[in-house]
């Protein structure tokens, strides 16, 4: 037991100092000439070390600066239609399923899964998209999801990473560098 102690001990500075070189990634809503668009967005500040009361020590990625948050029960196969993000805001999907088209493109398409890896980022509002996205629930139960409108509506900084969903391996974090050691 000591053993395992002392290897946890000596292995979280050596998470940490990984964790600050990794950055997040998330599926992004996004537009480009008028039409809404599926990117993987990888943003520009890395995970840093946390100094909050109760996270210090753990690693966490900064955000930004939001303006409200709402809670929102959407019931098993609801169909939220085609709409715009009513502004640029994060999207966390705690439980449940959302799957995700776009009117001008067929090909491309994106389900999200509450927990976990249930965070995007939604931009295609009404002045950079002129039709929106298709926002459905297939699954068997309810889906929670936070609105997250961000501050003065700003766009995180960030790069994309292709055009499509991000992939599961690319949403991983920090998780994907525990999953390996």
């Amino acid at each position: 037991m000591q053993i395992m102690r002392a290897i946890s001990l000596f292995a979280l500075p050596m998470l940490l100092q990984v964790a600050a070189s990794l950055k997040l990634n998330v599926t992004a809503i996004g537009a480009r000439y008028g039409s809404s668009t599926l990117e993987c967005w990888q943003m520009d500040q890395p995970f840093n070390t946390s100094t909050q009361p109760g996270t210090s020590g753990s690693a966490q990625a900064p955000l930004g600066n939001v303006s409200s948050i709402s809670y929102s029960i959407l019931p098993s196969k609801f169909d939220g239609g085609i709409h715009n993000a009513p502004q640029n805001q994060w999207v966390v999907f705690t439980s449940g399923l959302a799957y995700i088209t776009l009117p001008d493109d067929n090909s491309t398409s994106a389900y999200v899964a509450g927990g976990q890896f249930g965070l995007i980022f939604a931009a295609d509002t009404k002045d950079v998209s002129v039709k929106g996205h298709r926002t459905e629930y297939p699954g068997i139960t309810e889906t929670i999801a936070l609105q997250i409108p961000t501050a003065d509506g700003e766009v995180p900084k960030h790069q994309v990473l292709h055009d499509g969903p991000c992939g599961i391996s690319e949403i991983a974090g920090i998780r994907e560098y525990g999953l390996s050691a």
